[in-house]
């Protein structure tokens, strides 16, 4: 049965983590492991023996086992197994990983990641997939269904440029993905740029927005449920995990699931299983969870309204969308854009804004974001009479968009915006060395990675301007 062979290569200080895989991966594979006793485990070596270990051992996966940071000499590593073995896919295997080095092990060519501690259920499946992917097209990210969708992520300010850039590296992967943002700053377009960027292009994408479904019904939604589970259950009912089995379920407002539910679908993260309403066996589904949220959950972990381990399962990978107010400089791009979109819709020749038009929407704060600039500019093309839209046509909310912030909203937007331009030029100053970054703000690493996140920077664009990386 264990026909397919398998190449582990231990990098790590902590010998246990290859232990514990090999014990899972013996059951299906035949596993030669490299560097078991710290005598082959040099980077440096395995490096220039690639060609000939790969030669030698014939492997359709490569597991890579190493240490939670991306150190240059781990990525030289994953780096030369992609020139030796480009079909191969290669799995990075760490003890704890957080979500900046998790794409930082992306970028550098990984094909997904698993973490400790370890379980058959979520190994081996993964395991198999992606040497399915990578063996039946060696070049499949040329052959993906592209979406018509992904053609709404426009906009050419950095914040935002930065966030697209990451989902090609994202797709590829089946990491958990968490997006914060504001309501109608593009969360649901994100992750079905994600999912039609995947190789789950060809399967479900299947959206629910949780704070939709009334609190008595997120099981029954989620799970499905068994003929006679209830009095008016008289057929077997799936869920949407069911319905998005082989591809994506993207959970907006997940802050909203009750606690219950929230225990409940943290096994199904957990373990790939979950039980309907009634039912007295487990299902087990392939699904990748895309959450979404406009509020910070982290401060709704503080305030008991999320659960902290339920956070941290669905925080492997995280996006933060800029508001529309904070990228000034694409909102003359959106609203041609959907100018165009809804002239064409509605068979209406209107193909330009009058100066003061467009001087009013680039000067209004858009305290809805892109989601209100649709609507707004949809709403003018109907009403428009000529084929310019004129400044009345532009019917803003009634809050001025020009009304005086007070003193406590002046004062933390601008903390904001010193933190975010202090942290930026501190990793930019280190080279994108964080504990060194940290050390220079007199802050402990894990309170200033954590305002790194709060922020959204991305640390990697800042690795190639420091001599030392």
């Amino acid at each position: 049965m264990r026909s397919q062979r398998a190449l582990l290569l231990n990098v790590s200080t902590k010998s246990s983590l290859s232990s514990a895989l090999l014990r899972i991966l013996e059951s299906d594979f035949q596993v030669n492991v490299i560097g078991k006793n710290g005598s082959e485990s040099d980077p440096a070596t395995l490096s220039n023996n690639f060609a000939r270990l790969i030669k030698s051992n014939d492997p359709r996966v490569i597991f890579l086992v190493t240490d939670g940071e991306l150190t240059a000499d781990n990525g030289r590593v994953i780096e030369s197994i992609r020139k030796a073995a480009f079909q191969i896919p290669i799995i990075v295997v760490v003890e704890e990983c957080g979500p900046q080095h998790v794409f930082e092990l992306l970028k550098v060519g990984a094909a997904d990641f698993i973490t400790s501690p370890f379980k058959a259920s979520d190994v081996l499946p993964r395991t198999w997939r992606l040497m399915k992917q990578f063996g039946s097209n060696e070049e499949r990210t040329q052959s993906l269904k592209v979406d018509p969708r992904l053609q709404e992520l426009l906009g050419e300010s950095p914040e935002f440029f930065t966030q697209v850039q990451r989902i090609p590296v994202i797709a590829k992967c089946d990491a958990n993905v968490l997006i914060a943002g504001e309501t109608g700053t593009g969360k649901e377009v994100f992750a079905r740029a994600i999912h039609y960027c995947s190789a789950r292009a060809d399967k479900p994408f299947v959206p629910v927005n949780c704070g939709a479904i009334p609190v008595e019904l997120v099981e029954n939604e989620l799970f499905g449920h068994e003929r006679g589970a209830f009095t008016t259950a008289v057929t077997w009912q799936p869920g949407l995990i069911e319905e998005a089995n082989g591809g994506t379920l993207f959970l907006d407002e997940i802050d909203c699931l009750p606690k219950l539910a929230q225990v409940k679908l943290l096994r199904f993260l957990q373990e790939k299983e979950y039980r309907p309403l009634g039912s007295s066996r487990m299902r087990r589904a392939d699904v990748r969870i895309v959450a979404a949220s406009n509020l910070n959950l982290e401060e709704a972990v503080g305030a008991g309204k999320v659960r902290q381990d339920f956070f941290y399962r669905l925080n492997i990978i995280s996006f933060t969308l800029p508001p529309l107010r904070e990228r000034r400089e694409d909102i003359s791009l959106l609203a041609r854009h959907f100018l165009t979109k809804y002239s064409s819709e509605f068979n209406k020749k209107v193909s330009e804004f009058a100066p003061d038009a467009m001087h009013r929407l680039t000067a209004y704060n858009w305290p809805g974001n892109v989601r209100e600039l649709e609507h707004l500019i949809e709403r003018a093309v109907v009403l428009c009479e000529g084929p310019i839209l004129m400044t009345n046509d532009i019917a803003l909310s009634a809050v001025p968009s020009g009304r005086h912030e007070s003193l406590q909203e002046a004062k933390t937007r601008e903390i904001a915006r010193f933190e975010k331009n202090y942290i930026q030029g501190l990793l930019r100053t280190c080279g994108g060395n964080i504990t060194r970054a940290a050390e220079v703000a007199q802050k402990n690493r894990r309170a200033f990675w954590q305002l790194i996140q709060k922020h959204g920077i991305d640390v990697a664009r800042f690795k190639s301007t420091h001599p030392d990386n």
